[in-house]
């Protein structure tokens, strides 16, 4: 390993580039949430990072670390979807994460500021150009079986991560770098076990987002006894609580684990709840809603639609995240219907974009809960986002464009999830569509059905979830190949700026390039996203530590009972 990671480096030994940054956020140049990310994604400690650019604890961060006002005890009652569970590697819902988050633990948490905080990591550090990292473990960790946690118990992980033969295996996506193209599986010398408490990584090109990707939900970790399968049935993990039932589609319960000391307690503070329990009420809000008024629940996983405001009414606490979550519907570039590829055409795609106004998207869709969003996934709150202007609105080009291509008279199947706001954006964009002359039907399918084929529909709408760095989702979607690019986007040029976005550490240097895939998303009209969510959740008010995390994640081991 390069000479820059000595072994006993502080966790507040700073990246050549966060003197720098202190600098821009003291000018107002880029804000707490930008310096946040970055500045911890390289190595610097989250209260570190808050020293070095003067800021204090967020209300919500400082509530965390002091425990304030909590009584320790109880049961908490989440209202969420209850999923059956499979290998995490290969988890495609956040409700997935957070029925295995209680046990199955990260090497990295990221937290509603911006930070990355380390869990099972005690601390990282990064090299100048992003391409050799560092991993130090916590010590005294152990799993709930009294084995210890080691650092062959990262590079297992590592390395199943790194696996492309593994159905549904979205990690691999997320570690490029990490990966022999030949074999699809780690390559040699990539992780290098350095000693018991300290991983090496060696990449073959730079990756700026290693460590906001080991915080993201696929990415938990499992005992090395582990060989795939519902991860409740093996039930060996590193965290506060243990699984106690699954009943997919009504209830997922987690215990408190009193056997077992956490090492999180004398670092974290916690865990304060005795039980928890994730409860099914289907897929319509008003369901929640009636949970809730009957004390049913006592936090929602998610508020959405109308059911804000009723929520507002019964009294209950209302949380906020300003979020990169977003809905893109897009035509896959390779699907055929009936003997043609109606989504092939540049053009074509260009002309869908044209025909919708994503202002009144968001109005009919989100109730304007959110912003306008550009056509091409990177967010104003990504460090490196590049405002290349709004896009273009022009039914009667939409038209001329059809027209020119002959398919003036072709029918769209618009097909969304049964679920109030995403089936609200389909009527707004399948309604703009044929006010621009474009014939559109709808599709309305439950979720058991939708997500059994969403990569493979002809014309549909997706949710995505908030990631902290711009080059995550452009990794996860669109590059060639990837595990859920849903577009059938392939484009050499895309994956290679895309390649070198992921090298340059800097998001000032970077948003250049930013400015290039972005403008090359839109030009190919790979996408139509109309808007950025924020996102809201309800509790009871007898909650601490229970605000809405920008991607959904719910930290159980921080929230309690007020006094």
């Amino acid at each position: 390993m390069p000479s820059e990671f000595s072994a006993d480096r502080p966790s507040d030994r700073v990246h050549p580039s966060a003197p720098g940054l202190a600098r821009e956020l003291a000018s107002g140049a880029i804000g707490r949430r930008e310096f946040l990310a970055r500045v911890t994604g390289l190595g610097l400690g989250a209260g570190a990072a808050r020293a070095l650019g003067g800021l204090a604890l967020s209300a919500s961060t400082a509530a965390a670390e002091i425990a304030s006002g909590i009584v320790p005890g109880g049961t908490l009652r989440i209202q969420q979807t209850v999923r059956p569970l499979k290998d995490p590697r290969s988890y495609d819902w956040s409700e997935l994460g957070n029925q295995t988050r209680g046990f199955l633990e990260y090497l990295v948490e990221y937290q509603s500021d911006g930070a990355f905080r380390g869990m099972l990591l005690e601390r990282w550090e990064a090299n100048a150009d992003a391409t050799r990292y560092r991993l130090h473990l916590r010590r005294g960790v152990r799993w709930n079986n009294g084995d210890a946690f080691t650092a062959r118990d990262v590079a297992r992980n590592i390395a199943r991560w790194c696996d492309t033969t593994a159905p549904g295996n979205s990690m691999a996506s997320r570690l490029a770098g990490l990966i022999d193209p030949a074999t699809g599986q780690a390559r040699a010398g990539a992780v290098r076990v350095a000693d018991t408490h300290t991983v090496d990584l060696a990449l073959s090109s730079p990756d700026i987002a290693i460590i906001a990707n080991f915080s993201d939900y696929p990415a938990a970790l499992t005992h090395q006894s582990y060989a795939g399968g519902d991860p409740f049935e093996h039930g060996i993990g590193t965290g506060p609580f243990r699984p106690v039932e699954l009943v997919p589609g009504v209830r997922c319960v987690l215990e408190r684990d009193t056997e077992h000391a956490w090492w999180g307690s004398a670092v974290l503070g916690g865990p304060w709840l005795d039980r928890v329990e994730f409860l099914d009420y289907g897929t319509d809000p008003a369901s929640w809603a009636e949970a809730a008024e009957a004390g049913e629940v006592d936090l929602l996983y998610e508020s959405v639609g109308v059911f804000i405001e009723v929520m507002d009414a019964l009294g209950w606490t209302r949380t906020r995240a300003d979020t990169a979550a977003t809905i893109v519907i897009r035509g896959h570039q390779q699907a055929e219907v009936d003997g043609r590829r109606p989504y092939a055409e540049t053009r074509a795609r260009r002309a869908l974009a044209l025909a919708v106004d994503n202002a009144i998207c968001l109005e009919l869709g989100y109730a304007g809960r959110g912003g306008v969003a550009a056509n091409h996934h990177v967010s104003p709150i990504h460090p490196a986002y590049a405002d290349i202007g709004p896009a273009e609105h022009d039914p009667a080009r939409a038209l001329s464009e059809m027209r020119a291509l002959g398919l003036e008279d072709f029918e769209h199947e618009l097909i969304t999830v049964d679920d109030e706001w995403q089936r609200n954006t389909g009527d707004a964009v399948a309604a703009l569509m044929r006010d621009a002359g474009l014939r559109c039907r709808r599709a309305i399918l439950p979720g058991s059905t939708f997500w059994e084929n969403w990569l493979g529909y002809p014309f549909s709408a997706t949710q995505w979830n908030h990631r902290p760095l711009d080059v995550q989702t452009l990794a996860l979607a669109y590059r060639s190949g990837a595990a859920w690019n849903e577009t059938g986007f392939a484009n050499a040029e895309f994956d290679a700026l895309l390649d070198q976005a992921m090298s340059i550490a800097d998001a000032d240097t970077r948003r250049a390039i930013m400015a290039r895939i972005e403008t090359l998303l839109r030009n190919e009209g790979v996408i139509i996203q109309p808007y950025w969510r924020a996102l809201y959740s309800h509790h009871n008010g007898r909650l601490v530590n229970a605000q809405k995390h920008p991607a959904h994640e719910i930290h159980l081991y921080r929230i309690g009972f007020a006094a």
